[in-house]
């Protein structure tokens, strides 16, 4: 049987701030870019239909399962969990365990998609913990970073699981052929870290053939581009991305106050205003939306709670490149070479 042309994208119609319009409004950008979309919206046909009727071409390529629950902010993920079964995320959910859809995206409440995602899709072959991975802008280009908050803490192991999906994160939504892989830490030096970092490190050590390990990376370095992918707890890796979004809001509301400070200021502003856009382009979130939550048995993306239809349409993206690139079987793939680069080299060491 031939694969189907087509990519179906099942879609939590009413999770988000901005939800359902945001979701609409990004599937109907989506298709404008792939035409080989197809969506199935979970949520109330009801509160869909006024605004589905806006975007026909949108219209002819979807499909609504409707279901009156939804998932708010403030539900547990436990209560989520258990009471959730007929909302909008927990159906969503269900069509990529079911094959319904190819991949899942919703920008509804984390922990409770986390925790749906995480029982209904389970953990891949090989893969003993999930983890957040997004990139977000460098120096340099783009960096990957995992885990982003699905574990707060982690063993060595778990570590070394983050650096292949990582790399395989890397080379399928940034395109580098090779990417540098770093362990946040403390210090640059060997001997600084905890114990699982310091174990982890040592094994990353030995895949030489399968992993670009460079070694250790401080957090003052993420930001200037000095690793491809950087590899922590979800602790440390969720406080690391809040304090650099906290930075470039901070950095841009200066930036505006100081050139409106004076007249002649304004008139500075006026002669980089280009160069103001592209910086504000660069940083622009909403093109850096979509967090995967890697190492699944189904893909699984999550968006912004806040994002607008472009941001969501962005996420939107990351599921399709996912999809299209076949990301299970390359992870299971890097795997399999991970543990026989690390037995050959075992080999050479007795």
């Amino acid at each position: 049987m031939a694969p189907s042309p087509f990519i179906t994208l099942a879609l939590d119609a009413m999770g988000g701030d901005n939800a359902p319009l945001s979701v609409i409004e990004g599937a109907s950008l989506a298709i404008k870019h792939n035409p080989s979309l197809r969506f199935i919206l979970f949520g109330d046909q009801g509160r869909l239909m006024p605004f589905l009727e806006n975007y026909p071409a949108l219209q002819a390529v979807s499909q609504i399962v409707h279901t009156q629950d939804y998932i708010t902010n403030e539900d547990k993920p436990s209560v989520a969990l258990r009471q959730g079964r007929q909302s909008s995320m927990r159906l969503a959910v269900n069509a990529v365990a079911d094959g319904t859809a190819d991949a899942v995206v919703s920008a509804g409440n984390t922990g409770a998609y986390m925790a749906i995602a995480k029982f209904v899709l389970k953990a891949m072959t090989g893969i003993s913990r999930p983890a957040f991975v997004a990139s977000f802008p460098t120096a340099k280009g783009s960096c990957v970073m995992l885990d982003l908050g699905a574990n707060v803490s982690c063993d060595s192991s778990n570590l070394v699981e983050f650096a292949v999906m990582g790399d395989i994160y890397a080379r399928d939504v940034m395109g580098i052929a090779n990417p540098t892989i770093a362990l946040l830490n403390v210090g640059a030096e060997e001997m600084k870290g905890n114990v699982e970092v310091q174990t982890a490190a040592a094994i990353l050590k030995r895949a030489t053939r399968t992993l670009n390990f460079q070694g250790f990376i401080e957090g003052d370095r993420i930001i200037k581009g000095e690793a491809d992918v950087v590899v922590t707890d979800g602790f440390s890796g969720n406080i690391a991305l809040k304090a650099s979004e906290g930075m470039a809001t901070f950095m841009t509301s200066l930036l505006k106050e100081s050139i409106h400070s004076s007249w002649i200021s304004k008139l500075g502003g006026l002669l980089i205003l280009k160069p103001l856009q592209r910086m504000k382009d660069r940083m622009n979130p909403k093109l850096h939306n979509g967090a995967m939550l890697i190492g699944l048995g189904g893909i699984a993306i999550k968006s912004h709670g806040g994002a607008d239809g472009v941001a969501y349409a962005n996420a939107i993206k990351v599921a399709t490149q996912m999809v299209s690139h076949g990301l299970q079987k390359q992870i299971e793939e890097k795997l399999h070479a991970l543990s026989l680069d690390l037995a050959e080299n075992a080999e050479k060491n007795e």
